[in-house]
């Protein structure tokens, strides 16, 4: 049971309540900035992932979060840590969804091997960086404005259903020439034809080109600030506590880089992961719309924590067990196709550079 000490965290007048004290921020943003400079010292040298490498990071950057949790429950009762807990499965199943773009991205621009993991860490540090200006700010609109949580359920339940249309019509390998950052990238700076180790930019023809490597760290960075748009509002469809919103982001996306060479010849066989987060999200997305509307009107009931950790553990266990039968079917119906190789197109350059 939570203290009464402890105000709830998603007050209905919308003022906000936090456990995040000065020295709790502090080293909250300090661990995490250290661990993503052990991050970029673990990548400074390109080299291909092990799966034995990916596997045990992976379980480091899960027990980590795992462990934070048993110190809210501790200090801050059991109450928030359930939001904590929460907050972070739906930041996570987000993240895992993202990587399914991630993998478009490195598989168009024909990213080697060795040089994947540097791409996904900084992509994932922008993420951490656009995430924390969004977090802010729906901090400053929830305070001053009630009327917040309205828009930000609005905003869950129009992605929901642009999550379920683009399930519908499957991840498809989409040109990234098309995509507005490359276009643009393309008209004002020059881009080199061929991948340079970890260098952004290379002396061509008298004058400095960009990278192949600049281009898709550029893109990775431009659907960053989109997935920032619906994982913002959707934590905080959980808690109202700036502080646990940057802690279950920061824990979701650390491990991130490892976490997909991990999942890299799994997530294809999640077939209906994508139909189960626009179910999350267009849940939440009402939640934060009910949430508004008690404020309002004092008859309309709201949605309590454990409930939204029930719907939410139940969604995602089914859609993963819907998702393995349909591959199992699929590749029972496919012989010749499941024993072929998952990954992606074959490096088309050294990745040292020389």
């Amino acid at each position: 049971m939570t203290p009464a000490s402890v105000v709830p965290l998603l007050p209905l007048e919308g003022s906000l309540s936090t456990i995040g004290s000065p020295a709790l921020w502090g080293w909250t943003i300090a661990g995490v900035i250290a661990l993503f400079v052990i991050d970029f010292l673990i990548t400074r040298k390109p080299h291909e992932v092990s799966m034995k490498e990916a596997v045990g990071w992976s379980i480091f950057y899960v027990a980590l979060p795992l462990l934070f949790g048993v110190f809210v429950v501790l200090r801050f009762g059991g109450g928030t840590g359930m939001e904590y807990y929460t907050g972070y499965l739906v930041e996570k199943s987000l993240s895992v969804d993202n990587l399914f773009v991630f993998m478009m991205l490195l598989a168009g621009f024909a990213v080697p091997r060795a040089l994947q993991q540097r791409v996904l860490l900084i992509g994932v540090a922008g993420a951490l960086v656009l995430r924390a200006g969004f977090i802010a700010l729906g901090a400053t609109l929830i305070e001053s404005f009630a009327i917040t949580f309205l828009f930000f359920g609005l905003i869950l339940v129009a992605t929901a259903v642009k999550v379920w249309r683009d399930a519908a019509v499957g991840h498809s390998d989409e040109d990234v020439s098309k995509l507005p950052v490359v276009r643009l990238v393309n008209k004002v700076w020059p881009v080199a034809p061929a991948y340079h180790g970890t260098r952004m930019t290379v002396v061509q023809s008298g004058g400095r080109a960009l990278t192949p490597l600049a281009v898709v760290t550029l893109a990775i960075l431009g659907t960053d600030l989109l997935f920032a748009i619906d994982s913002v509002p959707a934590v905080y469809g959980i808690t109202g506590d700036p502080y646990l919103v940057f802690a279950t982001n920061a824990f979701a996306l650390l491990g991130l880089r490892a976490l997909y060479f991990v999942l890299e010849g799994v997530l294809s066989k999640l077939v209906h992961l994508s139909y189960g987060l626009a179910i999350i999200l267009a849940f939440i997305g009402v939640k934060l719309v009910l949430h508004w509307a008690h404020g309002v009107w004092d008859w309309v009931p709201t949605v309590p924590t454990l409930a939204s950790l029930v719907v939410i553990v139940g969604v995602l266990a089914l859609t993963t067990v819907t998702s393995l039968l349909a591959s199992g079917r699929a590749s029972a119906l496919r012989p010749d196709e499941a024993d072929a190789p998952v990954g992606l197109p074959s490096e088309r350059v050294d990745a040292s550079g020389s």
